[in-house]
């Protein structure tokens, strides 16, 4: 993390301790220091306590009593809770849209599709989480259904959490390059019942093992507790 110019402080901060909790630089759970962070960025407590309260709002860091901030990390139960609920609003939100996309949303969702590639192609994972964020963001702001948007959104910081947890299982930092191939055709395409199939299936993929890494790190941490 770089010192920052001085302008817009607290965006800025934001915007450099998301990246540092999505690339793995702050660790889910790890703790939050102000005074660090201050230093770090090379700003007062002021916007630095504005940021973090902004992200403690959007479910990135939470404040534990007597303890202090720290980076959100994700249960079991969240995992299951999120994917069990984000494949069916996907669905719906392209059920909504279906006959109504036009070439504006082709021409979005092929772009978004075309940036997520070339950064992962230049290894840039930041950018590229942050696109595929954006990729999938798309039939909910288009949709028209105001609750679904805000649902979507209330869930956005507990599944970039989960990606970070995902990619670490799996080996790498961001998405593979070829994710979201049939994803895309398809949601272009002409064939709803394939569409849906192919989003759950593109959401479920891979959970198993992340699943797996969750259950063995919480029996882990009960034993550690136990004993």
């Amino acid at each position: 993390m770089q010192p920052l110019k001085k302008r817009t402080f607290r965006e800025q901060i934001v915007e450099e301790l998301k990246n540092s909790i999505l690339n793995g630089s702050l660790p889910l759970g790890s703790p939050v220091v102000e005074a660090e962070l201050a230093k770090q960025f090379g700003v007062s407590r002021g916007p630095l306590r504005e940021a973090l309260r902004h992200l403690i709002e959007e479910g990135f860091l939470i404040t534990i009593p007597y303890t202090g901030t720290r980076v959100a990390t994700l249960s079991l139960d969240d995992v299951r809770e999120v994917f069990s609920l984000r494949a069916e609003l996907e669905v719906f939100a392209f059920k909504l849209i279906w006959n109504t996309r036009d070439e504006d949303f082709r021409n979005a969702l092929q772009q978004l599709h075309t940036d997520l590639k070339q950064s992962i192609e230049k290894g840039d994972e930041d950018a590229a989480i942050a696109i595929e964020l954006s990729l999938h963001s798309l039939v909910y702001e288009r949709c028209g259904h105001k609750l679904l948007l805000q649902t979507w959104q209330s869930l956005k910081a507990k599944l970039q959490l989960y990606w970070v947890t995902h990619h670490r299982v799996h080996g790498r930092r961001g998405p593979r390059i070829d994710a979201h191939e049939a994803y895309v055709s398809l949601a272009l395409g002409d064939d709803f019942d394939a569409l849906a199939e192919e989003v759950r299936a593109h959401i479920l993929n891979g959970f198993a093992r992340t699943e797996a890494f969750l259950v063995a790190r919480e029996q882990a941490s009960s034993g550690q507790q136990a004993s």
